[in-house]
């Protein structure tokens, strides 16, 4: 489905509307003032921008220095051209190890490749870990948000599923407290038992080799230090060239994502040792279009996302169709700039259009992605690489183009509108009017009345 059409589809909903309005508005307030207790803000999105701007414009050589420097601590890299040979990397370290089941920290590289689905066909379960993507695997469901992928579920419509599904005793009450207790001890169990775990990763050092996830339930910690072996997927573009280039972005995530002041677990681990946390690491650099995406000068901002969800919060369009309609685990404004440029402009056409030009989502940005102008490049890729296929739009674009290059036409074009025919009439302009409203023709126009005048 298209966004127009799943956008209108969400619309209908209007609990939905109400968990989002809810949601975003709470977490966009305390994003505020935590924002606005640092005065040096704006000199950290300035420092955040530099240091990913450096980052892809040295992507190979970081890269190769984080191999190498992953090696040196004992673990093992591999390279995934796309979401098929990572999977199989994974699947094939699970079954080496005859684990029947992972445990999983949460990790949107993965579910952008479909891990679980992939995993499951070969007879592996995959266990998320995290709070909000259990309820979302439990129901059967997709995620909808960035860093809160429940946010389309209210507390009564969890606690339902909970008694469904992991409650031991049955009734529950929708406290959240009783809630994460439900799972924490249904997810106890299985950190203590499954010897396979698979990471993202939020950030990765090249000059040391440590890989971060930070999070704020404590899963991370418990997937990271308590398996046998330890898998993370990881996008190119995560990479950093310094350590001490972590010292900003733990500074711009926190608050930019779940509005708090410090990361409640922030784990980072470099390669293996004997006596503390797994024994086995595999690090898998997965391109799946990044590449690609670099290649557009415009365009490659999109890799500098942190997955901070700042945009998500503030744009208008999110917060009333929600993360559904973007047919994407990336939706909101960055969705509409990444994922057509990860799935190619053929595969998610109306993407770019899917966010408004309005700039709060750059104003939000932690890194200063210029999200607004990256939509208007993409609209111009779309049209432009829509050239020779016969459209509708395109059409009757020509038509209106005539029509305004000669006053006697478009004089012409006026009268029949006001009868509802000929290039000025809504049923003229196929997909034009799907999303806008043409102005009521007037009984006279302006001409009309100046020649009365006259």
């Amino acid at each position: 489905m298209s966004f127009p059409g799943a956008a209108r589809e969400a619309l209908g909903n209007a609990q939905l509307r109400r968990n989002l309005g809810k949601a975003t508005t709470t977490i966009r307030d305390k994003r505020a003032r935590t924002v606005a207790e640092l005065p040096d803000w704006e000199a950290l999105r300035d420092a955040g921008a530099a240091i990913k701007a450096r980052a892809m414009a040295t992507l190979p050589e970081q890269l190769e220095r984080l191999e190498a420097s992953v090696q040196r601590a004992g673990g093992v890299v591999h390279w995934a051209r796309d979401g098929a040979e990572a999977n199989a990397i994974v699947a094939g370290v699970a079954r080496a190890h005859g684990a029947r089941e992972v445990i999983k920290v949460k990790s949107l590289v993965t579910d952008e490749i479909g891990l679980n689905a992939a995993l499951a066909e070969q007879g592996v379960q995959a266990i998320e870990t995290d709070l909000a993507e259990l309820i979302i695997q439990l129901e059967g469901g997709r995620p909808s948000h960035i860093l809160v992928p429940a946010i389309h579920r209210n507390r009564a419509e969890i606690r339902r599923l909970f008694e469904r599904t992991i409650a031991r005793d049955g009734a529950l009450s929708d406290d959240p407290p009783a809630l994460t207790d439900a799972a924490r001890r249904y997810l106890r169990e299985r950190f203590l038992s499954v010897p396979v775990a698979v990471s993202g990763a939020n950030f990765a050092v090249a000059e040391t080799g440590t890989v971060a996830v930070v999070e704020s339930e404590g899963n991370g910690r418990m997937c990271t230090t308590l398996p046998d072996v330890l898998v993370t997927v990881m996008g190119i573009e995560k990479v950093l060239p310094e350590w001490r280039d972590l010292e900003v972005f733990l500074q711009l995530l926190p608050r930019s994502s779940t509005a708090e002041r410090m990361n409640p677990y922030t784990s980072l681990w470099t390669g293996v040792r004997d006596d503390d946390g797994p024994r086995e690491f595999h690090l898998v650099l997965l391109d799946a279009g990044r590449t690609q995406v670099l290649a557009d000068e415009v365009g490659r901002q999109a890799l500098h996302c942190i997955r901070c969800s700042a945009c998500l919060n503030v744009c208008p369009v999110y917060s009333r169709v929600g993360g559904h309609a973007y047919e994407s685990v990336y939706p909101g404004p960055i969705g509409a700039i990444l994922t057509p440029q990860l799935r190619g402009l053929k595969e998610a056409p109306t993407l770019p259009w899917a966010s408004s030009l309005c700039g709060a989502c750059f104003d939000a940005c932690p890194v200063k992605i210029d999200i607004p102008s990256v939509l208007v490049h993409l609209r111009g890729r779309v049209v432009r690489e829509a050239k020779g296929r016969v459209s509708a739009e395109r059409a009757a674009m020509g038509a209106m183009a005539a029509v305004f290059a000669s006053h006697k036409r478009y004089e012409r074009a006026q009268r029949l509108a006001r009868l509802g025919r000929g290039p000025l009439a809504s049923a003229a302009l196929p997909g034009w009017t799907r999303m806008r409203d043409l102005p009521e023709v007037p009984r006279e126009t302006f001409r009309d009345w100046w020649r009365s005048r006259a």
